[in-house]
């Protein structure tokens, strides 16, 4: 899957009908939830029947019928979505919350399947054919999206964002770019004191990108409890805080997007650690720091990128990495304040470059999990997850 994105100039109106699309996939979204909830014991809840019910809501409200069909049933499979991934978690386990469906209270987007719009087969514009009134848009963007046949565009997506609209299309094509072998292989130790450590000694400056502009996140922040509850300047004051974290999220991905393309295309093989950022973040102390370096973001650029270039992505577990000389194999205890390794068998390194040795060696001995098969980030039109645009490059 290839997911195209451009952004979205409108009409005023234009931009309140994509609004009123994405308030009624929420209403619907939100609707199906009760339907699960309040449903006999004996009674079999579905994707299926959820679409079903779905179809009684355009029966019943106006406003749901005047959206397109398929996109009312997609609007469903939210829910399902929901509902599965809370019986999955169930089913396997998995400790703690189990992720409970809520009711959905800032839906950002209205997704359409293979119909409710048109494309204009020379132009950039895209015409919503349903009888929500959005009408025409034009599509800005660097992408040529009539190079692909209609056919295999599978969803349509419009993504309210704190800079305006965003058109996404999802297209079924193989996104394959094999590579010639170059012999390399690399392990890497991600750290708050660089964003990572390689097994050959470089590392890689960490770019803090909220610590940097933490002081006018902050002061944009305090602004908005300045102004009144509901007053036009309290929305300006909000926006703009918004404007300030999707600007860091962008340099977030942007820097972890380029440093892994870079990684894959010059190793045959990268090893990374298997670590569960989630736990991580339970540390009050390091917790911003861990989030603003965007490990798990990463992560899975490594492997899509590994999927797309033909290369071997392997996680290993990160027990001991730090602590096992990667020269002899003792055990050398040391605090997190120390940062070089010192073994009596006369091996001194940096203490991430023993790190990242131990990862790579890990890897080739296969005691880590194979991501070979990986496809990335954003590369699904399930609800929730990050479709973007830059997997092209």
């Amino acid at each position: 899957m290839l997911v195209l994105e451009y952004k979205v100039k409108a009409k005023k109106l234009q931009y309140l009908a994509i609004e009123e699309a994405i308030k009624t996939t929420q209403f619907i979204r939100n609707k199906c939830l009760p339907y699960w909830i309040d449903a006999p014991k004996d009674a079999k809840i579905d994707r299926f029947a959820l679409n079903k019910y779905s179809t009684e809501l355009r029966n019943e409200f106006k406003f749901v019928a005047n959206l397109n069909s398929m996109a009312v049933q997609a609007s469903a499979e939210r829910a399902w979505l929901a509902i599965s991934r809370f019986y999955n978690n169930c089913q396997q386990k998995i400790a703690g919350k189990k992720g409970y469906p809520r009711f959905q209270h800032d839906n950002r987007s209205v997704e359409y399947k293979t119909s409710g719009w048109q494309l204009n087969s020379t132009k950039r514009r895209i015409t919503m054919t349903d009888k929500k009134g959005i009408g025409e848009l034009k599509l800005l963007g660097k992408w040529d999206i009539q190079t692909y046949p209609v056919k295999s565009i599978k969803r349509v997506r419009l993504v309210r964002r704190a800079d305006g609209y965003y058109c996404q299309f999802c297209i079924d094509v193989e996104v394959k770019d094999i590579q010639p072998l170059t012999g390399n292989e690399i392990g890497l130790d991600v750290g708050l004191e660089s964003f990572y450590t390689d097994s050959n000694g470089h590392q890689e400056a960490n770019p803090k990108f909220l610590r940097k502009v933490e002081k006018s996140v902050k002061h944009a922040q305090r602004s908005i409890y300045k102004k009144e509850k509901g007053s036009s300047g309290r929305k300006k004051a909000s926006a703009i805080f918004a404007r300030k974290h999707l600007r860091i999220s962008r340099q977030r991905n942007e820097h972890a997007l380029g440093i892994a393309r870079h990684v894959c295309k010059s190793n045959d093989l990268v090893a990374y650690e298997n670590l569960q950022v989630r736990n991580l973040l339970r540390n009050h102390c390091l917790a911003k720091s861990i989030a603003d370096a965007s490990w798990y973001l990463f992560r899975q650029w490594i492997e899509y990128f590994a999927g797309k270039f033909g290369r071997l992505a392997v996680a290993v577990a990160p027990h001991y990495t730090s602590q096992k000389c990667s020269s002899c194999g003792a055990v050398v205890k040391k605090s997190l304040s120390t940062r070089t390794h010192v073994c009596s068998c006369g091996c001194k390194l940096h203490r991430d470059e023993n790190a990242a040795i131990n990862i790579l060696n890990l890897a080739k001995a296969r005691d880590g999990q194979s991501q070979s098969h990986a496809v990335g980030v954003g590369v699904t039109t399930l609800v929730g997850e990050n479709l973007l645009a830059q997997i092209l490059t």
